[in-house]
């Protein structure tokens, strides 16, 4: 047989959209006690001339009721009340109530455990709990309060709200007026406006029209001038033909016998017959056939029509870059338009379009090219939440004034990172040298310079100097799962190495002795130096990238390593180099023991290599000569100062 579908969704009379009900459907909500007395008492009303019998007097003689039971589920007059309910057994107990014919019980039970009555207030979910709900369910952890404490606490405040609004009677007439007046003054400036478009319309039609003319009869007189000009021409030409003009006049003249007349007038025609054949050797067309004077080109008219908008419309908004970030959450900024009016608010909407690794069209996601709206903003900035990891995602905003919006800004694009965003600072006792690096009061900006006592000892040395690396680490470790971050290394640099390193290892590069004025001083500079001549095989519990002079070294290929591009695995150094990204990603998967190298700006795997995961790593930066590094924004940790 057919089973009743369950209601999942109910209008909603005010914004006339679906409310999702859950999976419980309509069995998750509350009886509405309150309603069901309003409507019960308006019912005794409409029902008043009718009255409700006794169900147990039979007729003619059955009397009007007086009393219902609710257990009973009976209507009673007085006298089989009495006999119904004797005094001093359980029936005498029940619960009565006027005449009604709606025998519902008045218990209020937990939807989600519907064999118990709710007894308790939640002041978190503000709504009605049992007692189980409190012991174990979704509201272990929440303040409650008695059921009676809250009846009388919430019954106050509605009546005083009631109190409120009725002693503001007076005040909602006249707000009332005002709407009214409001809604008269809309529908005739709205007519007024209207009218006006139309009028604008019409004159640029009547404009249009106008210059279509004019132009139409500037072609026309052209054309007619050029024909006749051709026209002339070619009936100077026939005239040269035989038997007629020019040349039937001379070929007569030279049958003229008289020497004295033919010399008189065969000078003149030799003249005339001299400037034809000149014409004739330097023919040219006495008007041109090409109209391309005349080619009318109507774009930037036809982009002036499209973007015609009314006079309080604003210019599109333009997002910022340069301050703009996405990893898991996206941090979008942008600029205002250059009109100086105040808007109303901006909509910011995003869509995703892929990954990295595959273009538009091969993503076949349902939500690929659906615009998502975030709600109103009233900044010029806003942050979107829940973006999927290691996609592409497009943004684009605009803005409103007075319910009018403006043209959307140009759209860009933005790569989410492979991995969630890791939160850091800089660890300042990790035991880092203070002479040499210089951390900032928020710890995400490292600064290496030359300490005091370095130039000091420097003093003694006349042949040169051997300058060590100051490691600085973060302080947060990893010990599982995959996690990104990323931050900007100053173009100016002179060598930083940026990667990870296990503690274990950690200790042996802050607790060696060294002597950094020393030329035999010689700190493990680590398996991915660009100038090795070797490279490892073996996973070590460190990797690190060099950088430095506004370049990016690519480390020698290994069986355990990978690179973005097919030259950098060559021996020419000049093949590992790349240009420095403006901003560096480090991904570490703990569990697959590997660490991953990015171009934060394009989330192109720039290089990728085994590391020994074997205790918790650490992010890691060395800094040799001047140099800076500086988190990203989601990279920090919050500071509470």
């Amino acid at each position: 047989g057919s089973v009743t579908p369950r209601i999942t969704t109910i209008p909603c009379p005010g914004c006339q959209h679906d409310i999702d009900l859950g999976e419980r459907g309509i069995s998750m909500l509350f009886r509405n006690f309150t309603l069901e007395s309003i409507v019960e008492r308006y019912r005794q009303a409409a029902r008043a001339a009718i009255a409700i019998m006794c169900n147990i007097c039979k007729p003619p003689q059955q009397q009007e009721a007086t009393k219902s039971c609710m257990d009973c589920k009976a209507s009673y007059c007085n006298e089989c009340f009495k006999l119904h309910h004797p005094w001093g057994t359980p029936k005498a107990q029940h619960e009565y109530v006027g005449p009604t014919t709606n025998f519902r019980p008045k218990v209020l039970m937990c939807p989600e455990h519907e064999m118990e009555k709710v007894n308790m207030y939640c002041e978190v979910c503000r709504r009605p709990v049992c007692h189980l709900c409190k012991l174990g369910g979704s509201h272990a952890n929440h303040k409650v309060t008695s059921m009676s404490s809250a009846y009388k606490i919430l019954k106050e405040k509605l009546a005083k709200s009631i109190h409120y609004l009725i002693s503001k009677e007076d005040q909602v007439r006249t707000q009332i007026t005002d709407l009214e007046r409001l809604i008269n003054q809309t529908e005739e400036n709205g007519q007024l406006a209207e009218r006006q478009a139309n009028e604008h319309f019409e004159r640029l039609f009547e404009t249009l029209q106008e210059r279509k003319s004019e132009m139409l009869r500037s072609i026309e007189q052209s054309r007619n001038r050029r024909l006749d000009q051709l026209k002339t021409q070619v009936e100077e030409y026939q005239g040269m033909l035989e038997n007629s003009g020019l040349v039937g006049y001379a070929q007569e003249v030279l049958k003229e016998t008289d020497q004295s007349c033919f010399v008189q007038t065969a000078k003149q025609l030799h003249i005339r017959i001299q400037k034809a054949t000149d014409s004739l050797k330097t023919f040219h067309p006495a008007a041109d056939p090409c109209f391309d004077e005349f080619v009318l080109d109507t774009s930037k008219e036809e982009t002036l029509l499209k973007e015609m908008c009314f006079g309080g419309v604003p210019d599109p908004p333009l997002i910022d870059l340069s301050h703009s970030r996405v990893y898991n959450e996206a941090s979008i900024c942008w600029r205002l338009s250059d009109d100086h009016l105040p808007t109303d608010h901006h909509v910011l909407e995003y869509r995703k379009l892929g990954s990295p690794s595959q273009s538009p069209s091969q993503e076949d996601g349902e939500d690929r090219g659906v615009w998502r709206t975030t709600d109103r903003v009233y900044g010029s900035s806003a942050m979107v939440q829940d973006l999927d990891q290691n996609s592409l995602y497009a943004f684009r905003v605009r803005s409103c004034r007075n319910s009018m919006f403006s043209p959307y800004s140009p759209e860009v694009t933005f790569y989410t990172p492979p991995a969630p965003a890791f939160g850091f600072l800089f660890s300042d006792k990790c035991g880092f040298s203070s002479e040499r690096l210089v951390l900032n009061n928020r710890r995400d900006t490292v600064e290496s310079v030359a300490g005091l006592a370095f130039l000091l000892a420097a003093e003694r040395v006349q042949t040169g100097s051997y300058i060590g690396l100051d490691y600085i680490i973060g302080d947060t470790g990893i010990s599982q799962g995959r996690h990104y971050w990323a931050f900007k290394v100053e173009p100016y640099s002179y060598m930083v190495k940026v990667g990870v390193a296990s503690d274990t290892k950690l200790l042996e590069w802050f607790h060696n002795p060294r002597d950094t004025s020393s030329p035999r001083y010689d700190h493990d500079s680590g398996h991915d130096s660009g100038s090795e001549d070797t490279c490892y095989d073996l996973s070590q519990p460190f990797t690190l990238l060099t950088l430095g002079m506004g370049k990016l070294f690519i480390p020698k290929a290994s069986s355990s390593s990978s690179v973005s591009s097919g030259n950098a695995s060559s021996g020419d150094p000049g093949n590992r180099m790349l240009p420095m990204p403006q901003r560096i990603g480090v991904c570490l998967d703990y569990d697959a023991h590997r660490v991953y190298f990015y171009d934060a700006d394009t989330m192109r795997c720039l290089y990728e290599r085994q590391v020994d995961c074997s205790g918790t790593m650490y992010p890691a930066f060395g800094l040799m000569g001047s140099g800076k590094v500086q988190l990203e924004d989601f990279t920090m940790k919050k500071l509470t100062f």
